[in-house]
């Protein structure tokens, strides 16, 4: 079952919506402040502030204590105001016990530690992480803080200690890594490794598990310990369409679907759909990832296998490949790029290029929304181009003037990311993406100590 959450905003907001109401239609709360798209938001650990961080190079911090007490209807204000990175923010991480420490991620190759209180230690340059790399997330350790993960547009998946990467020089080692997690590719029919982007990245509850988001790939599952993956998230290729991650910025979420252990893992695609599936004990995982010697790999031929590998003459490990998922949510006319699973409640929250976001729950009745419609079965094909869809497609890029169609038309939008399916959709990671060496991942065999 599905229902809609409809926005028209044409500046960008953010919106707050209540999951305890009845019936949610509308958000509860608007808050303003922004300039540019925002990419990136995260609830501080009691949930008194909320931060956002935006393309603008722009943090903002709201106080939700003030909100609720103003009773107002209007726009909130942001509380505070960070400039301090100097390109599109990707991720902000909140710290699990304190609320004015938090993590941020920007292109600008900078992770940031953030710190409210007044009596902050560190200067500006002793809690900033610097790399020749884009970072695209940053995740905290949901139970031990110290450590956190991040990804970057080279590839590398990082787990890192807070105590080796802040604080003065004296007491940092290796931009605070202890695990470099294996993200370079391999196949059978290929004499190259490939090193795909790590678009986002996410732990689940326990942090015993991350998922590396990466274009032009499938969603990978780690073990928190463990430098090779453990599974990947696909789906057997069917005439509805499958997996597909080419064309947008992909966020993934684990869940629990109100049980204790965080044993879904749900994404979006480039199909129009978001996808479920249930990730198996890690135990098990591991007994059945295969290794495979690269003296026998090489002599594979043409199966086309895909593996991980660290290094030209390192073995391949090939993970346990997920390909049944248990759902498939459907409801969008384009890309899906967030699938956020509640954290209590059975339901999935999907968004993706259009304005509405979609509610998933597997009854038709909820205590959050009422008579929600069946989910459709089909999704609307990408139709060859036409007139039409290039008229579109030219007044989204403003070539041609606007229409003066309906406020809460996404033909335009939609247009333009049919375009980039067209031309983008079946991207190969071993045709985009060469992997130029070991030198770009300089902590490959960092070692590791998480028990403290």
């Amino acid at each position: 079952m599905h229902t809609l959450i409809r926005s028209f905003l044409a500046d960008p907001y953010v919106l707050l919506w209540d999951f305890c109401q009845d019936n949610v239609q509308q958000p509860s709360r608007r808050f303003c402040g922004h300039k540019a798209n925002v990419f990136a938001l995260a609830f501080s650990a009691s949930s008194q502030y909320l931060y956002s961080g935006d393309t603008d190079n722009t943090i903002l911090m709201y106080d939700m204590s003030r909100l609720l007490a103003s009773g107002t209807s209007l726009p909130e204000k942001p509380t505070l105001t960070y400039y301090e990175h100097g390109d599109s923010i990707r991720a902000i991480s909140c710290h699990p016990t304190q609320d004015e420490i938090f993590l941020s991620a920007s292109e600008d190759g900078r992770i940031i530690l953030h710190d409210t209180r007044a009596d902050s230690r560190y200067t500006r340059a002793q809690r900033t992480v610097q790399q020749d790399a884009e970072f695209t997330g940053v995740q905290i350790h949901p139970t031990m803080p110290h450590f956190f993960v991040t990804s970057d547009y080279q590839g590398r998946l990082c787990l890192r200690d807070m105590r080796m990467a802040f604080g003065p020089s004296s007491q940092r080692r290796q931009n605070g890594t202890v695990q470099a997690y294996v993200t370079t590719l391999s196949k059978t029919s290929v004499s190259h490794l490939s090193n795909p982007e790590v678009s986002s990245v996410t732990f689940d509850n326990t942090g015993t598990k991350l998922t590396a988001t990466m274009l032009h790939h499938l969603p990978t599952i780690y073990s928190l310990s463990d430098p090779i993956p453990v599974a990947m998230c696909s789906k057997a290729r069917r005439v509805e369409g499958t997996y597909s991650n080419s064309c947008t910025i992909k966020h993934g979420s684990f869940g629990s679907g109100g049980l204790h252990d965080d044993r879904y893992y749900c994404a979006g695609s480039d199909d129009f759909s978001a996808y479920m599936w249930e990730i198996p004990e890690i135990s098990d995982l591991v007994e059945r990832r295969q290794e495979i010697s690269s003296d026998t790999w090489s002599g594979l031929g043409n199966d086309n296998i895909v593996g991980f590998a660290s290094s030209p003459d390192e073995p391949r490990h090939v993970p346990v490949n997920l390909d049944t998922p248990m759902y498939r949510l459907t409801g969008h006319e384009s890309i899906v790029n967030t699938a956020l699973m509640h954290p209590h409640l059975q339901y999935v929250v999907t968004s993706g290029i259009e304005r509405d976001v979609v509610l998933h729950s597997p009854t038709a009745i909820s205590p959050s929304a009422e008579d929600m419609s069946l989910t459709p079965k089909e999704v609307r094909p990408v139709a060859p181009a036409s007139s039409r869809s290039s008229r579109l497609l030219m007044r989204a890029l403003g070539i041609l003037p606007d229409a003066n169609e309906d406020a809460d038309d996404d033909q335009e939008t939609i247009a333009l990311f049919d375009e980039i399916r067209r031309q983008e959709g079946d991207g190969d990671i071993f045709d985009l993406r060469h992997w130029s060496g070991p030198e770009e991942d300089s902590f490959a065999h960092a070692a590791m100590d998480i028990d403290q």
